[in-house]
């Protein structure tokens, strides 16, 4: 027996549907035009707003970074450190994790007031006592990390740049979200007035 064919659907119109609020139509309601409104409003001010602010927010951040990164330099210092003791050899010498590896061990310097110090630095696996390494130290002799480079300045302006940018975004689809709870709100309000008034009629009719 030959199997009837279902008819076929007319392909949704896909603009006509993500743009309903914006057409006439006996149903629609002032609201859904409102917030077709504050939609395309929010829209255009998040497309705005987000250049100027991601450029506002890289160049203050990248000022700040170079600024940091002065101050680093001229309160740091790159010091030679002798090892106390052994540092412990890594399980698979060679490999790309033994060069990556560092463990702590025990080093003796002479910080920048000329005062010898001992502290916990992290080295390269297998070096023996007495080994020289390079530790960087602040003003007070206490370990630190090197200043900042200017790769490391730029990375961190475009970091807080697309952040910015995200934030942006989410204010926007925030407030987005809160005018559509408040227009629910209010279509909730006229729903319950309209049948408030229908209400009785509807009751006394049956």
């Amino acid at each position: 027996m030959a199997r009837a064919t279902p008819p076929e659907h007319p392909p949704e119109d896909l603009p006509r549907v993500l743009l309903w609020r914006w057409r006439r139509n006996p149903l629609r309601r002032r609201t859904d035009l409102a917030q077709a409104w504050i939609g395309l409003g929010l829209f255009l001010a998040v497309l705005a707003a987000t250049p100027a602010v991601m450029i506002l927010v890289g160049e203050t951040a990248h000022g700040h970074g170079k600024k940091t990164a002065r101050h680093q330099i001229a309160t740091r210092h790159h010091i030679p450190a002798v090892l106390v003791h052994d540092a412990p050899g890594h399980p698979e010498p060679g490999s790309d994790e033994a060069k990556k590896a560092l463990y702590p061990v025990t080093v003796r310097f002479t910080d920048p007031g000329g005062h010898t110090r001992t502290a916990k630095a992290d080295v390269e696996p297998a070096l023996t006592a007495g080994s020289t390494v390079r530790l960087w130290v602040d003003t007070e002799g206490k370990l630190t990390d090197a200043p900042l480079t200017p790769q490391q300045v730029r990375d961190r302006a475009i970091g807080y740049a697309v952040l910015a940018a995200m934030t942006v975004a989410l204010l926007g689809a925030a407030a987005y979200a809160y005018a559509h709870h408040r227009l629910e709100r209010h279509n909730l309000a006229e729903w319950d007035a309209a049948w408030a008034r229908t209400a009785p009629r509807w009751t006394a009719s049956r």
